[in-house]
């Protein structure tokens, strides 16, 4: 089996991987950096930033815990080093991974000539031409830029040139109140900047479960960030140090920088589709089956190239699921990917994290639940650390017990989440969690409360 990779992020490392296991001839295509430009440019550095912010936060908060603050401040220069040691440890690390596995690994561009040839053109300037049985495409995707925003990466800026940016901003725009952008939000606001948010709907994080947003929204509020909800912005304009934002509603935001946090786009122009026959939709995404087949029966898509959820573990869940089924090994339906389970989290603070069914799309759904919540105000280890915000909510099925899903808003909700992750994908029960002996004290123990 000649098997041919184009992306290597977390997607095209994991099929890569699985398939030679599986005892494919694999080669992989790569044109940035090994582990994914999304992974490594992106998800890694913003948490890197993120893990520096919480300790400005903790240092300032040291009073309440019976501690004299000596006032950190934040050196840009050592933060990029570090976030520059972080990303090359990574990518050399996959390196090193796929090389011990026999992956063939060509530093290039790779585009279709025909549905079964793919050429490379290397770094080095030559031209590889590859006979493929199969083909997976994940070469990712990239910030969107919307036509009226002139990034210029020095006040005006997309995420990637803000891992730091030049300097602190004193007063950030952050247009996009989706996930990233509350990430954003928090991070600036860790680092000492004035923070105003433009949020084009009636709530941040539009598409999460309401009492969610409500408490991320309260903790905005609390901190002095401005929200400036159901306003659409249509331009930015520079003059000097200063950026001014207009929403289509008429009102002004002026700040010294702006921050875009409005989507992505696919990276899905280039690969030459139509010479393999392979559709998009309107968008760009590569549309595919549940084990990520193209129209073509031999061409993949997977990553955040397929359209499905952008989240490097279902990358990598779907990047395996790839290689087992070109293998012939994916055939049972209890194997394939169910995307409705996929556990995801927010590094704001309090961090937000969720899995499986909401409570407001049950209710859309006419569907019976059981909702139980839980207040992190009344746990020993919440109230020992500090830091009481938020709440567990377990949703499940009132006849049977079984776990649905669940919300978690806390200090290491990305952490805990993994307890109801689990329920929820192997069909656990209340109960089970209910019954578990957990460590006291510890935030866990909102879980066993939130199912009895």
């Amino acid at each position: 089996m000649r098997f041919v990779i184009i992306g290597g992020g977390p997607a095209g490392v994991q099929a890569a991987t699985q398939a030679v296991k599986l005892g494919a001839h694999v080669t992989l295509i790569e044109k940035d950096v090994l582990g994914g430009a999304a992974n490594l440019w992106d998800c890694v550095p913003s948490k890197a930033m993120i893990a520096t912010g919480a300790v400005l936060t903790e240092n300032r908060r040291s009073r309440g815990m019976g501690l004299l603050s000596d006032g950190l401040r934040p050196d840009l220069d050592e933060i990029r080093e570090r976030i520059e040691s972080i990303t090359i440890r990574l990518a050399h690390s996959t390196s090193e991974l796929l090389a011990s596995q026999g992956v063939t690994v060509i530093r290039g561009v790779g585009r279709f000539l025909d549905e079964h040839t793919v050429v490379a053109e290397c770094d080095d300037g030559t031209t590889v031409e590859i006979e493929a049985d199969c083909v997976l495409l994940s070469t990712g995707s990239r910030p969107r830029i919307p036509d009226w925003a002139d990034v210029d990466g020095d006040r005006i800026l997309i995420t990637r040139q803000a891992y730091p940016p030049k300097e602190i901003p004193e007063h950030l725009i952050v247009i996009g109140s989706g996930v990233t952008g509350v990430e954003f939000v928090h991070m600036f606001r860790c680092f000492g900047s004035k923070v105003s948010l433009v949020v084009s709907r009636q709530q941040v994080l539009p598409q999460k479960d309401p009492e969610v947003a409500a408490v991320l929204e309260s903790d905005f509020l609390d901190s002095g960030v401005r929200l400036y909800k159901g306003a659409k912005a249509v331009s930015i304009e520079r003059s000097g140090n200063e950026v001014t934002v207009t929403c289509d509603d008429g009102r002004i935001i002026r700040g010294s920088h702006v921050l875009l946090a409005i989507g992505s786009i696919p990276n899905s122009e280039g690969l030459n589709l139509q010479a393999a026959g392979v559709r998009t939709d309107k968008s760009g995404y590569i549309p595919v089956n549940h084990h990520c087949v193209s129209n073509v029966e031999h061409i993949y898509a997977a990553g955040d190239l397929s359209g499905k959820l952008p989240l490097a573990s279902v990358a990598s869940t779907q990047g395996r699921k790839v290689a087992e089924h070109a293998m012939g090994l994916d055939s049972l339906e209890h194997r394939h990917l169910d995307y409705d389970k996929a556990a995801s989290a927010i590094f704001t603070e309090p961090e937000i994290a969720d899995v499986g069914l909401a409570e407001a799309d049950a209710f859309a759904l006419g569907r019976k639940i059981r909702v139980t919540k839980v207040p992190f105000a009344t746990n020993p280890r919440a109230l020992i650390s500090g830091d009481p915000r938020g709440f567990v909510k377990i949703v499940s099925d009132p006849a049977t017990g079984v776990v649905l899903g669940g919300s978690i808003v806390g200090h290491n909700a990305s952490e805990l989440i993994s307890v109801i992750a689990l329920a929820v994908t192997a069909h656990l029960k209340v109960d089970d969690i209910y019954e578990s002996l957990l460590v006291h004290p510890a935030l866990a123990e909102a879980l066993a409360e939130a199912a009895d």
